[in-house]
């Protein structure tokens, strides 16, 4: 095993590395300027190819779990893997993206190595020999850096698209060393059954656009519901998807991903899966777009890092202008389907 300092995690679903994973092998780079090497970690099942792929993004070494034990991810063999590996080859840091299954990883293997977890970062630099790490606290109001001098390795998450994806470098190669997995199929008690996909859509993960309906996407008292609905609390909900219907149809017109608000998920109008704030997803999209969002502080925490933020709202204080570098204060079931009109016009849809 190379006497590399800085690990990667590349965190792959399916075969599929995630875009993170080169984003994290970029921000290893950054910090690997004195000539250490990089190694990448890739496991799973016929996953060979990923570790080529991560030469081509900066890895020098890769240690490659390729065992049908890995195939899917579950936190005991990965967690006890990562261990495992760091144990023996004592890294300095290791990076992992702060997808769902990186948050999980990092946990389990924090505990196995009697270190800490720096999660989320949006910054790292090196200063005076040690590892500066910047991370949003307070959902995401303030911006605090934190200094590990004595628990190694430092393991540290990655906020998805809060750093730069490398270009690839066709054809560089590096050392695939094969390690085997920490446990035998048969000593692992979780097992994966089965997966739900939501077929069409873009990943609110990765997406580069995500346009977000909130609670006001019902207030259109204008719209009649079919006679059969009786329940006030039906109408609503048909009002919304009426109006989640302009947020999709723009969405899809800048092959966007759909978001929305907690008030908009608990009301029942859009599933879980779409929630971005502090109790669901954090996004850092180049461009998001706000339909109907008041901007609470914890639906704030989970995209204030957008790096353009578009926001339409009948009240002129709602605090998501505080955020918006743009704003219509009006309704948006009259701006929407103006501003998607325009949309396909101009991109040719």
């Amino acid at each position: 095993m190379m006497a590399n300092r800085i690990w990667v995690y590349v965190d792959q679903f399916k075969g599929r590395a995630l875009p993170a994973s080169w984003e994290a092998m970029g921000a290893a780079k950054s910090l690997a300027a004195d000539g250490a090497g990089l190694t990448g970690l890739v496991f799973g099942s016929g996953v060979e190819e990923i570790a080529n792929e991560a030469f081509t993004y900066g890895a020098d070494e890769v240690l490659l779990a390729d065992d049908p034990s890995l195939a899917e991810f579950r936190p005991e063999p990965y967690g006890a893997l990562l261990a495992k590996l760091a144990a023996e080859g004592k890294p300095d840091v290791i990076l992992v993206p702060a997808s769902t299954r990186g948050r999980d990883l990092t946990a389990i293997a924090a505990v196995d190595l009697e270190t800490g977890v720096i999660p989320d970062a949006v910054r790292l630099a090196r200063k005076d020999g040690a590892l500066h790490v910047t991370r949003p606290v307070y959902a995401g109001k303030l911006l605090s850096t934190v200094v590990s001098t004595d628990r190694r390795p430092q393991i540290i998450s990655l906020r998805s698209r809060a750093f730069a994806k490398p270009e690839p470098e066709s054809g560089r190669t590096g050392t695939v060393k094969r390690v085997a997995p920490a446990f035998d199929e048969n000593e692992i008690v979780t097992k994966v059954l089965d997966y739900a996909v939501s077929e069409g859509q873009v990943s609110l993960s990765d997406a580069s656009i995500i346009v977000s309906g909130g609670r006001g996407v019902s207030n259109n008292p204008s719209l009649t519901p079919p006679p059969e609905i009786k329940d006030e609390k039906e109408k609503e909900i048909w009002r919304a998807h009426q109006g989640f219907e302009l947020v999709r149809q723009l969405a899809h017109a800048l092959g966007a991903a759909v978001g929305a608000s907690r008030a908009a998920v608990d009301a029942g109008y859009i599933p879980y899966a779409n929630q971005v704030g502090q109790t669901g997803k954090t996004v850092s999209p180049d461009l998001y777009i706000a339909c109907g969002i008041s901007g609470a502080i914890q639906h704030q925490a989970g995209m204030r890092n957008s790096k353009l933020i578009v926001a339409i709202n009948k009240d002129a204080e709602a605090p998501i202008f505080k955020l918006a570098r743009y704003g219509i204060v009006g309704d948006l079931y009259q701006y929407l389907p103006a501003i998607t009109a325009e949309f396909r016009k101009r991109l040719g849809k």
